[in-house]
């Protein structure tokens, strides 16, 4: 029974590290969290985007304000990212035994979910820190890009499983 339970936000779990290993989930996922959703603009580095930046006015000390919030933020984001993997991979073979035992399951659910939070926290300051070096007409153009015009291959490259054999 317990065992049954814990499948899904194990495989959902799995899911969201697997994604990651992969390369950065695509732009718009519908299951953002609610500060990216409400942020709308496109995914990546976009204050660098030439094409964006004559379209949006930014000013050169626009671009470094932003640019130097992400870089504050950037060491951040990568330890709280590593801080769940780490959460995750602790839960792993807590479900996957046999006998899992409820309450270092539910223990250890409680410190994936915290992790998870303290990550989306930490991005929310920084979406908001962006937000407040645009002024209100910047934020609006802004929110109005669609983000599918700049697709995973455009920005990242290719996934790994869409890398051709030699």
């Amino acid at each position: 029974m317990i065992r049954a339970f814990l499948i899904c936000p194990v495989a959902i779990l799995a899911a969201g590290t697997l994604s990651a290993q992969e390369g950065p989930p695509p732009p718009m996922r519908p299951n953002r969290p609610p500060m990216e959703r409400a942020f709308h603009g496109p995914p990546g580095r976009w204050w660098t985007d030439p094409a964006l930046v004559q379209k949006l006015g930014l000013t050169a000390d626009q671009q470094k304000h932003i640019d130097t919030l992400f870089q504050q933020s950037r060491l951040k984001l990568i330890d709280l990212s590593a801080a769940l993997q780490k959460e995750e991979a602790i839960m792993e073979p807590l479900v996957e035994a046999d006998r899992s035992d409820e309450s270092q399951v539910l223990a250890q659910i409680d410190r994936v979910a915290q992790a998870r939070a303290e990550l989306e926290k930490a991005n929310a300051r920084m979406l908001l820190g962006f937000r407040g070096v645009l002024t209100q007409d910047q934020w609006k153009r802004l929110q109005a890009e669609d983000p599918p015009r700049r697709g995973p291959e455009r920005d990242y490259g290719p996934r790994p499983s869409q890398k051709t054999q030699n």
